[in-house]
């Protein structure tokens, strides 16, 4: 059987690694020795319709403090790097916008997209200050066209801020609840993320668990 690509620097050489056999049934995963992404193949992938029943599962209610919490993990540590009235996009926002209301309260301009629930693309011919990207990127089919989207859509100097699992020790990947979610098909680690920048010609830094922070240059 041919070895699926990566989807991400599409390298031909990705390499099995590990089955899953739980409720959702079997899923196998490869990793990448060029990038270090691990993926799930397209032939595991959920159909769009049962992706989006998936989704509408999710509590993101905009008025929930616990999740207004959660996505300060990464908003705590991006806005202190923008400056005052940069203009934004929430990218993969889901049904309930919550980080793009946060920002705005904060003073930001914001403008939302996602694929299934505000999938109008007008926003995706502007040009932005900053780019969120929330527990988003685990689900990208094809990491490599989404991330030179957002290298179109970001000014010299722009950020991206991403929070994701980031993969730390593939040792322990069976028991890791992040790979268990059958929408969660691309896993980043650290070295994952600098191949990104370097392929983008961004900078890239961690500020906190979970979070990558890229700088266009």
């Amino acid at each position: 059987m041919q070895l699926p690509p990566c989807p991400l620097c599409l390298n031909a050489r990705a390499r099995f690694f590990y089955k899953s056999d739980d409720r959702h049934g079997p899923r196998e995963f490869y990793e990448c020795p060029v990038c270090d992404l691990a993926f799930v193949p397209p032939r595991f992938h959920l159909p769009p319709d049962a992706e989006m029943e998936r989704y509408l599962m999710h509590d993101n209610d905009p008025n929930d403090q616990g999740y207004r919490t959660f996505l300060s993990r990464l908003w705590g540590v991006l806005r202190p790097m923008l400056p005052e009235g940069a203009s934004g996009l929430d990218y993969g926002c889901g049904p309930g916008p919550a980080l793009a209301q946060m920002m705005r309260e904060d003073g930001f301009s914001v403008k939302i997209y996602d694929l299934y629930f505000f999938s109008d693309p007008e926003p995706l011919s502007r040009v932005y200050d900053f780019i969120t990207c929330t527990e988003t990127v685990e689900h990208f089919r094809n990491p490599l066209e989404v991330f030179i989207l957002f290298d179109s859509l970001l000014r010299s100097r722009g950020r991206l801020g991403v929070m994701t699992g980031i993969l730390e020790d593939r040792s322990d990947f069976a028991d890791w609840y992040y790979q268990r979610d059958p929408t969660h098909i691309a896993f980043y680690t650290a070295r994952t993320m600098d191949w990104i920048a370097e392929r983008m010609n961004w900078k890239v830094q961690f500020p906190a668990p979970n979070i990558a922070i890229f700088t266009k240059l």
